[in-house]
């Protein structure tokens, strides 16, 4: 049984080196002026994605990214792994979108690739920590969906199994196809980079990238069409353009403010028992432990 297989990840802020400038006076981002990552539990989707691949024959995996035109640094990570192609949806109005423009946006683009069996994501990305857009893609397209994934189990005669990871511990779902999985970070970590793969991926190009390629780098995209990977803009997804961006997004951020946690008061203790028992006695008496 081959599967057509979705993957949506995105290219984040390495939230690691945030700086002055990571926010734009309008508050949204500036992803241009940040270190870029493939965000972490797009990863663990994408070994689920792979495991469906192995144990699928035939099967195929095309990784979805809404982002600036470098996105498409994420879909050659995807592929040194074992996917197989890629789609970046990149269009300046879509720039500033909160979670329901996004989700908008990348719904209409899975609508453009009409056959597909599951769509898998990660359950958040750690420049939002919102884990709306999953869900609310799945609603966007009227399929059924599984959060909190942490491994599939199963996938045959029209349904997966997956196990779910829960605060109160693991639940295992049946779910028809297709479906929207998005996957935890307790998932398996995705596997490495392969060394074959790089050598066969390692030029391709969105066509934003071509021109900075030498003649000979450009011939060889232009005589193996695997090479060439697709942009998307709001236009041939046919998006509303009302939905899209700044324009389709009800969250608006009115102030960023750094925050620095400094104690209101410190207490030196020499390491012995009795200082300590004197502290928790302390700490007890005026609740806060206890």
């Amino acid at each position: 049984m081959s599967l057509n297989i979705i993957v949506l990840a995105k290219q984040v802020p390495d939230t690691r080196n945030v700086g002055k400038d990571a926010m734009k006076e309008d508050g949204t981002i500036n992803r241009a002026a940040l270190p870029a990552i493939f965000n972490p539990e797009d990863l663990n989707a994408l070994e689920q994605a792979l495991r469906l691949k192995d144990a699928n024959p035939g099967s195929t995996i095309t990784l979805l990214t809404m982002g600036l035109p470098r996105a498409s640094e994420i879909i050659r990570e995807a592929m040194y792994r074992g996917a197989d192609t890629g789609v970046v949806l990149t269009d300046r109005v879509l720039g500033g979108a909160d979670t329901l423009a996004t989700s908008y946006s990348l719904a209409q683009a899975v609508k453009k690739f009409g056959n597909y069996d599951i769509i898998l994501g990660g359950r958040q990305a750690i420049d939002g920590d919102t884990a709306q857009v999953g869900p609310q893609i799945a609603e966007k397209l009227g399929l059924p969906q599984v959060t909190y994934a942490e491994e599939i189990l199963e996938l045959k005669d029209g349904y997966v199994v997956v196990k779910r990871r829960l605060e109160s511990g693991v639940e295992t779902v049946k779910c028809p196809l297709p479906c929207v999985v998005t996957v935890n970070g307790s998932a398996a970590e995705c596997r490495p980079r392969n060394a074959k793969l790089i050598q066969k991926y390692k030029y391709a190009v969105s066509p934003s990238e071509v021109e900075k390629l030498d003649d000979a780098q450009k011939a060889l995209v232009e005589a193996r069409p695997y090479l060439k990977l697709q942009e998307w803009n709001a236009a041939y997804v046919e998006a509303d353009l009302n939905q899209v961006g700044l324009a389709g997004s009800p969250t608006k951020v009115k102030a960023i403010e750094n925050v620095v946690f400094t104690a209101k008061e410190s207490r030196r203790l020499e390491n012995n028992d009795e200082q300590i028992e004197e502290l928790i006695q302390e700490l007890i008496a005026n609740h806060t432990i206890g």
